[in-house]
């Protein structure tokens, strides 16, 4: 499953190159041109990381940040603007950004600001294999969307890819029912509790009941060694 991209950036021909290059790199790339567009966009569905543009029409990239942080949204964010002032920077990081890339700049190193944001975003090392359990040798391969347990790979469905990938990223966190639906499920889509289950059932038969926890009439937990 590709990495889901929103790019929030009013500049058509600027966007469009963008996102080719992205697209070109394995990314799918949701593309928008005014702050209430990205908003709507970022609440209908879940993306794996924002690329927010700071001066564009009706909300700025600034406070669009702001408010989904506000929000509960812990979604990576690299602003990608022509401010360049130390205070702008500070306003940045400030709004919740994880990284910052000024105008003009090389589409190479836009993509390598992303790639590292997302392997990061799951583990703190440069592998792209996340361990999972260290003495059951299971591992979830981030490049290839693959889990491993020992010498066997599991080819996971759409919906159990996100949902792993959810969890890694929240680790030993209780995570509501809402947020699980709200980060698996698009918004065109109907959340299905049964089906929920059914993934973590799957889930739990190749890694383990106890890594994921139930948490009565809340939701569940992803505890982590």
């Amino acid at each position: 499953m590709k990495n889901r991209i929103l790019l929030l950036e009013d500049d058509i021909d600027l966007n469009e190159t963008i996102s080719e290059y992205l697209e070109d790199n394995g990314f799918e790339v949701v593309s928008v041109y005014d702050g209430e567009e990205a908003l709507e966009k970022i609440y209908e569905s879940s993306y794996d990381i924002l690329l927010l543009d700071v001066k564009v029409p009706k909300i700025d990239g600034f406070n669009l940040l702001k408010e989904i942080r506000k929000a509960g949204n812990e979604t990576p964010a690299i602003y990608i603007t022509s401010l360049d002032s130390i205070d702008d920077l500070s306003i940045g990081y400030e709004s919740g950004c994880d990284d910052y890339i000024r105008k003009p700049f090389e589409l190479k190193e836009l993509l390598i600001r992303i790639q590292s944001i997302i392997k990061r975003n799951f583990t703190l090392s440069h592998s792209s294999k996340v361990t999972i359990d260290k003495d059951k040798n299971i591992y979830f391969d981030l490049d290839a969307n693959t889990l491993y347990k020992g010498e066997k790979s599991f080819i996971l469905n759409q919906k159990e890819t996100r949902l792993l990938k959810y969890f890694l990223k929240h680790k030993n966190k209780v995570l509501s029912h809402e947020k699980i639906f709200n980060a698996i499920w698009d918004y065109d889509e109907s959340p299905s509790e049964s089906s929920l289950r059914t993934y973590i059932k799957n889930l739990r038969k190749i890694i383990g009941k106890d890594k994921i926890v139930s948490i009565k009439k809340v939701g569940y937990k992803f505890t982590s060694d």
